[in-house]
């Protein structure tokens, strides 16, 4: 059974770092599209970044310039690395396939105080 385990969450002051990381289990793993989304209190949830097979990748508008995904084919890890973080960025943050074809994990949470 695939299983997502997502880390490196918690609470940080506005303008500072983060860096998340999530560890798939039992697929091919280089074989995926993978992605990151976040839910904040009240909302949908909503896809972050994406990072192809090819290692192309992609971001929503609000984070632009201040996040970057990377992937791991050896370790079969995919990261986020956050910057320059805002209050509008707290959420649970989850990763999963681009289509979302995976069941989601418990995500890491991020709290980004103003």
């Amino acid at each position: 059974q695939v299983q997502l385990v997502e880390s490196g969450g918690g609470l940080v002051q506005a303008g500072g770092s983060l860096r998340l990381s999530c560890a798939i289990s039992s697929i091919a793993f280089r074989l995926f599209d993978m992605a990151w989304y976040r839910q904040a209190p009240g909302n949908q949830r909503e896809l972050v970044a994406v990072i192809f097979r090819t290692g192309t990748t992609n971001y929503t508008d609000s984070v632009k310039g201040r996040f970057a995904i990377s992937r791991d084919n050896a370790k079969s890890t995919v990261n986020l690395q956050m910057s320059n973080l805002k209050p509008e960025d707290t959420g649970v943050y989850y990763c999963n396939t681009r289509g979302a074809a995976l069941a989601w994990g418990q995500g890491t949470q991020v709290t980004v105080s103003s």
